[in-house]
């Protein structure tokens, strides 16, 4: 049975009135290949549905037609069902920032942490799991490795004052032990069934360790 993902995007388009912002490209991109080779179903996902943004400065010179049609037509969130899907993976880009951790992202997320599901997410993606709970109001990133975008990578970035609260430090005080590497580092961390990648160079990595994961669930875990 070819196992089902869905992949959540942002739907925000700006980090203020001159800075355009959005999905980070390689970040999908990647992540989106791997799962397409392993012969997976993939859904894409956002808030509000239909054209997610991509971060202008993400674009590469000559974007995949395929992979852009995808990100003009992805489907609404709240019309999917978590028991649908086998794993769920949260590609980054600064617009995540603002709003992957709405409650309605966050009920999604805690849908798969309580199932026991595959969670990923990679650089800006693990502000989905700011406001993800636990049927117990437990926040799922609680008691947990992981890594992201790390504050430091943020300063680099000079965006520090932009955005809305700063994501490693967000993590750690819900309770996740946070790992980083140095700047720019390919950086992946795996604890249980969380995935987690810290830059848009771990793209890669982080959607081959969802995949070894996967492949190693009995497949009655996964039926749906």
């Amino acid at each position: 049975m070819s196992k089902h993902i869905l992949m959540i995007v942002t739907s925000h388009d700006q980090i203020n009135a001159t800075r355009k912002t959005g999905l980070w490209f390689e970040e999908f991109a990647e992540p989106y290949r791997v799962f397409q080779e392993q012969g997976y179903q993939v859904t894409v996902a956002s808030p509000k549905g239909g054209v997610a943004p991509i971060d202008p400065n993400s674009l590469p010179e000559t974007p995949d037609e395929t992979l852009m049609a995808v990100i003009q037509a992805t489907t609404r969130l709240e019309t999917l069902q978590p028991a649908d899907y086998d794993a769920v993976f949260l590609p980054g880009g600064h617009g995540t920032m603002f709003d992957l951790p709405d409650d309605r992202v966050g009920r999604v997320i805690g849908l798969f942490a309580d199932a026991g599901k595959v969670i990923g997410a990679v650089c800006h993606g693990p502000a989905g799991l700011v406001g993800a709970r636990l049927a117990n109001g437990t926040p799922i990133v609680q008691g947990y490795r992981l890594t992201s975008f790390t504050n430091e990578e943020e300063a680099a970035a000079h965006l520090v004052d932009e955005m809305p609260f700063l994501l490693q430090t967000r993590l750690v005080e819900l309770g996740a032990s946070f790992e980083g590497a140095p700047m720019w580092q390919d950086h992946v961390v795996v604890d249980r069934r969380l995935v987690t990648g810290q830059n848009p160079q771990s793209s890669l990595r982080t959607a081959q360790a969802v995949v070894g994961l996967l492949e190693r669930i009995p497949d009655q875990e996964s039926m749906r």
